[in-house]
């Protein structure tokens, strides 16, 4: 490694970016920003009052000036101008030509601001600093190396150079620079973009969006001009080759106008470095860590913490512990759980540090490598830097998490792996770690039980929910189904009470029946919503509610003129116990189906059959029939359950089941026969002060 002395960025880059990742780089703010670099404010002016935007000689402040040069604009020249004050606060470098470098550089950038824009990536000034910054490691290598580096300094930016630079200084330019780009303290995916465009193409197909539009920006900006661009060059960004082409030839324009305003010759200017010594190692930290070494002591402690875990309230708190006792027991300062996704192909991350918190949106492909092994073969598992056999993804997360090695502990439930819990290590703990395996996949069990039986109390939380929503909804539907019968009859007689007085007739008993019906619209809603207790049982004369029933349909024009509507009933009162209102609810909705189901006519009877035997006991038989056209049989198989009626209306379907609730509600029974000549359904209700039968 370097021994880096290295000048840090400059902080107006630090807060743009910041600024632009939080939405938030607005003119007020950019000029806010902005006013406080003299030299950044200089270089703004001078661009806005250049004979490319002026036209009236009148010059222009600052903030105009960014009304002039727009936003996008703006934004570009401040990362550019940063970038490039970063670098001449190196220590002089003689005799090198930059010319190539600063052109090949700018264009990467141009690419991969565009590219962004293409693929919708949300950070497009990111995108542009990334491939600003993508070649930052060569300059860093003829800092460290003038003498031995000077020459591959002058090399074509391919695979060939990597190679070169491997053999002379045992590092590559995108290693040095992603290295740079950490000691700065700026984003590992910006670091990890830098790091692998030299990358193979295949590897990097399913990599982080930021990671393939600096690519692809590293390969249009290297490509021969001239000649055409190789098919499906932009498959790895899904852009067609149409669009690709647009972006490709519009580039070149951008990249000396940019240079233009950033005042840089791309014909000779030479950039100012300065050498870089090799680092010296980084001295390893061996904290003593006291070894658990007792099973009856790691049995204790497992058993505490299931219970630990346990009181946890939700999944955020019990991650959170899990976090916190595996840095308390095994000293794992900087840990992360990632989750296994719904469909078992990946982890998604849930629970992190404060430094990790863009990993919370990065999936895992479980598509072999070590963290694949822990999952599926539910053993711990060690990540180490260097090993080929490592995936992109395991490469990115050993950078975020800036250590040699990463623990992988999976959480496993029963025979169910349910996450992984990743923690960064120093290399020489591995083998100390390796020693309380059993105790660590205790700890891992423990955490998983817990986690699992958290997800089926929320399950079952959610079902219940679920459930009383659904029995709300249908007790909604039915208080508005009950409730439209009342109010349909209401509104009837206030139509024939309306042509009475039209005609100066008197009123009968027009508004005692409005009257009731307003108090059976009072009594359906308070009994569906439970807010009063039923009404106590009344004795009630059957034949008496089914006269009242008959004449109300006569007379409150409920009957279309071609339907005929007959009540037969004995002379003797037909006593039942229940309440009036259930009584005139069951024969209103019967009525009102039987009328719906004689759209050209007909007739309906309702009839008292008088007292009839059944298991010993003695009950009313009451007929409800029409001569319609029938039932449909995949009707009559459902006929008393709530189904979709193809009636219309959106509480359609529900009467014949309220029916058959209430009938049972009497102690009742009721019964349906339907064919091509009609329909009729008889209801038996328990008679008042009738002697049954002994069997």
């Amino acid at each position: 490694m370097l021994v880096a002395r290295l000048p840090t960025m400059p902080q107006i880059l630090i807060k743009l970016i910041e600024l632009c990742q939080a939405d938030q780089a607005g003119m007020a703010e950019l000029a806010k920003l902005i006013a406080n670099d003299a030299g950044m404010t200089s270089r703004v002016l001078r661009v806005a009052n250049s004979a490319a935007y002026q036209r009236g000689g009148r010059k222009v402040g600052l903030l105009p000036a960014l009304s002039v040069l727009g936003s996008d604009l703006v934004k570009s020249l401040l990362i550019s101008e940063s970038v490039f004050q970063t670098f001449n606060g190196f220590p002089h470098i003689s005799g090198s030509d930059l010319r190539a470098f600063w052109k090949h550089s700018l264009t990467a950038a141009v690419l991969a601001r565009d590219l962004a824009k293409t693929t919708n990536y949300p950070l497009v000034e990111e995108a542009y600093l990334a491939g600003l910054l993508h070649d930052v490691g060569r300059l860093a290598l003829l800092a460290a190396a003038p003498d031995v580096y000077g020459f591959n300094f002058q090399l074509a930016d391919n695979e060939k150079l990597c190679e070169a630079e491997q053999q002379c200084l045992h590092l590559s330019h995108a290693e040095a620079g992603a290295w740079l780009i950490e000691r700065w303290e700026m984003d590992s995916f910006l670091a990890d973009a830098v790091l692998y465009h030299h990358e193979v193409p295949a590897r990097v197909m399913t990599a982080h969006p930021l990671i393939r539009i600096v690519h692809l920006a590293h390969v249009l900006s290297d490509h021969p001009p001239g000649t055409p661009l190789p098919a499906d060059t932009g498959a790895i960004c899904k852009i067609s080759d149409a669009d690709l082409l647009d972006i490709y030839q519009g580039c070149e324009a951008q990249v000396m106008l940019a240079a233009e305003h950033l005042g840089i010759d791309l014909s000779g200017l030479a950039e100012l470095l300065a050498p870089v010594a090799a680092a010296a190692p980084v001295a390893a930290h061996n904290p003593a860590q006291q070894r658990l070494t007792e099973e009856i002591r790691n049995r204790a402690l497992t058993a505490e913490l299931g219970q630990v875990f346990a009181q946890q309230k939700g999944d955020v708190q019990l991650l959170d512990s899990v976090r916190q006792n595996a840095r308390i027991l095994f000293d794992l300062d900087d840990a992360a759980v990632f989750l296994l996704s719904s469909n078992g192909r990946s982890l998604v991350g849930a629970s992190f540090g404060e430094q990790r918190q863009r990993l919370a949106d990065f999936p895992i492909s479980l598509a072999g490598g070590g963290l694949t092994d822990a999952v599926l073969k539910k053993h711990l598992a060690f990540l180490e830097r260097g090993r080929s056999s490592l995936t992109l993804a395991e490469e990115q997360l050993l950078r975020a998490f800036n250590t040699p090695g990463l623990l992988c502990l999976p959480l496993v439930a029963g025979t169910r792996c349910l996450g992984v819990l990743m923690a960064g290590v120093e290399s020489w703990r591995v083998t100390e770690l390796r020693r309380q395996d059993k105790f660590l996949l205790a700890f891992g069990a423990q955490a998983a039980n817990a986690l699992d039986a958290a997800t089926r109390e929320r399950g079952e939380l959610d079902r219940r929910i679920a459930s009383l929503q659904e029995e709300h909804l249908k007790n909604s539907r039915k208080i508005v189904h009950e409730a439209s019968n009342p109010l349909a009859i209401i509104k009837n007689y206030l139509g024939v009470m309306d042509d009475k007085l039209a005609r100066q007739e008197p009123l009968g008993s027009e508004l005692s029946i409005i009257n009731e019906e307003i108090d059976r619209v009072g009594s359906i809603i308070k009994e569906f919503a439970k807010v009063a207790p039923p009404a106590p049982d009344e004795t009630i004369d059957i034949n008496k509610v089914v006269g009242d029933i008959v004449r109300l349909f006569r007379e409150s024009k409920f009957l279309p003129p071609s339907v005929q509507i007959s009540a037969v009933v004995p002379d003797e009162p037909s006593e039942i116990s229940g309440t009036s209102g259930v009584v005139k609810q069951i024969f209103v909705n019967l009525i009102k189906n039987s009328v719906e189901a004689l759209p050209q006519g007909g007739r309906i009877e309702v009839i008292n059959n008088g007292i009839t035997q059944r298991a010993g006991v003695a009950y009313f038989s009451l007929l409800i029939k029409d001569n319609g056209a029938g039932l449909p049989e995949q009707v009559q198989n459902k006929l008393f359950l709530p189904v979709q009626s193809t009636k219309a209306g959106d509480n359609r379907g529900l009467g014949l089941s309220i029916v058959h609730g209430l009938v049972q509600k009497l102690q009742g029974s009721i019964t349906c026969k339907s064919s091509a000549l009609g329909t009729s359904f008889e209801i038996l209700l328990p008679a008042r002060h009738v002697k049954t039968l002994v069997q």
